[in-house]
């Protein structure tokens, strides 16, 4: 998919297992901006989606991708649903926490349905081009 890892799913009990070594957590009405000194030395910076209604972690990830240069696991955490899989993606999350009773093999499935996308993300700016597609700058 345009050369990017795609975003890994967790459980919850995966998630809570998962080691917690410099982790900033930061609810969706935090401003990542006023954070950036623990960003910056974070291995994991977490988002959260009180409610699967509630964008403003996009924006978050954009922000922590695009302004502070954010490298690091980027986890989308809370009410995380199938249907925001894409978009988590393509705005920078690096991995999601489902939310409880959602199979990880459905949510793989809607992952697969996508493989490509022409538009641009956060990770990528340019248009996604197939090699051997007739670029004319192959």
């Amino acid at each position: 998919m345009n050369g990017m890892t795609r975003i890994r799913l967790l459980t919850l009990p995966e998630h809570a297992s998962d080691p917690s070594r410099q982790v900033v957590s930061l609810a969706n009405d935090d401003d990542p901006i006023e954070q950036k000194d623990a960003i910056a030395t974070a291995a994991r910076v977490e988002l959260h989606f009180p409610s699967f209604t509630d964008g403003r972690a996009y924006s978050q990830a954009y922000l922590l991708r695009r302004r502070l240069g954010f490298k690091g696991d980027l986890r989308a955490t809370g009410d995380v649903l199938v249907d925001q899989l894409i978009q988590m993606e393509r705005t920078g999350f690096s991995s999601a926490v489902l939310k409880d009773g959602i199979d990880p093999e459905d949510a793989q499935r809607q992952l697969d349905r996508f493989p490509a996308f022409y538009q641009g993300d956060v990770i990528h700016d340019a248009p996604f081009v197939r090699p051997g597609a007739g670029n004319k700058d192959e």
